[in-house]
């Protein structure tokens, strides 16, 4: 079954499986569904090989350049906006947007909405992420904006819409679970729910390399535990 949801001459814009490698499965793919092995696959940004959901690939250098600088200009306006930088306040062009089920309801250390600033060291002998309290070498800081949209009624688990304004290994998943409020199925963050993680690159936005068209994609939400519980 395809999983390409746009392509044309410049790109193609798909829905990444979970357990996919988004730098050497999603191409491998991509080739093989196109019957060309040596097809150019440009990866413009990555996607947790257990998360889901939407990404683009650039099938020329060209398009990959250009969806490039559309990457790092966003970020460069987000840390403006969040003041880590200064410069002139511009409109990010390149959006990524996700969603995520998380343990329990908004509290003090999560309120309903807000932004979420962190330093993330990554041990790499770890596989794993942890924040730290101050800068130091090999440490990141990260920033994304959320909203809770939806909580169960019991409140043990909360349906969040997440805004990422950098792109850390781990970031979403790290920074709700030092809240004490892990993604639903993340053990190596502390969920004690088992299954998939529940993140899903749910919206993508961006502006065409080519003819400067502004695409826009949305993702229905998966089916199936604990996206269930929201439906």
């Amino acid at each position: 079954m395809s999983f390409i949801i746009y392509e044309d001459d410049a790109l193609v814009v798909l829905d990444k499986p979970a357990g996919c490698s988004s730098e050497e499965g999603v191409p491998q793919r991509l080739r093989e569904q196109w019957g060309k092995p040596d097809a150019y696959v440009g990866v413009i940004h990555r996607l947790d090989t257990g998360v889901s959901g939407l990404m683009v690939y650039a099938k020329t250098p060209q398009a990959a350049a250009a969806l490039s600088r559309q990457v790092t200009r966003s970020q460069e306006a987000y840390a403006v906006q969040d003041g880590r930088a200064e410069g002139t306040p511009a409109a990010p062009r390149f959006i990524k947007q996700y969603r995520a089920v998380i343990a329990g309801g908004p509290d003090e250390a999560l309120p309903a909405e807000g932004t979420l600033r962190d330093h993330l060291f990554k041990d790499s002998r770890k596989g794993r992420v942890f924040p730290v309290s101050r800068p130091r070498k090999g440490v990141k800081e990260a920033v994304l904006e959320y909203r809770i949209a939806a909580t169960t009624e019991d409140g043990a688990f909360s349906l969040a819409d997440i805004t990422l304004h950098t792109g850390r290994t781990h970031q979403i998943r790290v920074q709700f679970a030092s809240r004490k409020h892990p993604l639903w199925g993340d053990g190596k963050y502390g969920s004690r729910a088992k299954g998939a993680i529940a993140l899903q690159s749910a919206r993508l936005q961006f502006f065409h390399p080519v003819s400067g068209e502004k695409m826009e994609f949305a993702l229905a939400m998966p089916a199936g535990e604990p996206w269930d519980y929201f439906i």
